[in-house]
């Protein structure tokens, strides 16, 4: 078994309070997630109004095929919103046993 994991760091310029943040992340992870099928989840920073730190994940048998989910997911977030510029990620994959 294959997990990938995948951290994204969002700025929101124009978010002036949690709720406008919020508004943006959760269309962002919902559209990921009816998209690609994968885990999200904000993960970090809910308490300021103009980051956002979101969490990825996808478990599959193959290391190629969870960087290509991944890498997909990150391409489609840097365009998913204008409100969000995505400032940062890292992708990690790991076997499981």
């Amino acid at each position: 078994m294959i997990v990938g994991a995948c951290r994204v760091i969002l700025h929101l310029p124009d978010a002036h309070s949690l709720k406008e943040k919020r508004h943006v992340v959760k269309s962002i992870i919902a559209r990921v997630h009816n998209q690609f099928n994968v885990s999200a989840a904000e993960v970090e920073d809910q308490d300021l109004w103009q980051r956002a730190v979101l969490g990825i994940a996808v478990v599959t048998n193959d290391t190629r095929h969870a960087n290509e989910v991944l890498s997909n997911v990150v391409n489609f977030i840097e365009n998913a919103s204008p409100a969000a510029e995505m400032t940062d990620y890292e992708i990690d994959i790991a076997p499981v046993l």
